[in-house]
């Protein structure tokens, strides 16, 4: 389908339709993308009790070992209040602890638990056949290939010399 255009007829109408040629087609192609797969997702972790924000710090913690709130909201685009209440979710569901950092009394570290890991691989195993189906109507080495232009997309290299 052709981009939408204004009255004038020259300014392309963002679209999120198959072949919107705007210059915001890519992004709303992307937000629609996402809401499938979080959708699809969401369904693994329902069962275990958590949602997609809980997953998504339970990640940050087993990449990164221990890590303070300020930095769990950055890596996940939370802000304060939001990460605190993820955090007070998974402390009462046992599968995040904070500590406190050696050296700042006011900063405290979150980090997960036995219990936490044994959810996070859970998950993992729960997702396994919905994330196959998110992307069955691929063609054979496209999962791949999305996942490998999703991946430049959303960390472009960066300029070392």
């Amino acid at each position: 389908m052709p981009t939408d255009t204004s009255p004038s007829g020259t300014a392309p109408r963002a679209t999120d339709r198959p072949g919107d040629a705007s210059p915001f087609a890519l992004g709303l192609l992307l937000r629609r993308a996402h809401w499938r797969a979080a959708g699809v997702l969401g369904e693994a972790l329902r069962p275990l009790g958590v949602e997609l924000r809980h997953f998504a710090v339970l990640l940050v913690l087993v990449d990164r070992g221990p890590t303070v709130q300020r930095d769990l909201a950055a890596a996940t685009g939370s802000d304060k209040a939001g990460i605190m209440r993820v955090v007070d979710d998974l402390e009462r569901k046992g599968l995040a602890v904070r500590r406190a950092v050696p050296g700042d009394r006011r900063v405290r570290a979150v980090e997960i638990t036995p219990q936490g890991l044994e959810l996070f691989d859970a998950a993992h195993e729960a997702a396994e056949p919905l994330a196959e189906g998110l992307v069955a109507d691929l063609g054979p080495g496209e999962a791949r290939q999305l996942t490998d232009l999703l991946t430049r997309l959303a960390h472009p290299a960066t300029d070392e010399g």
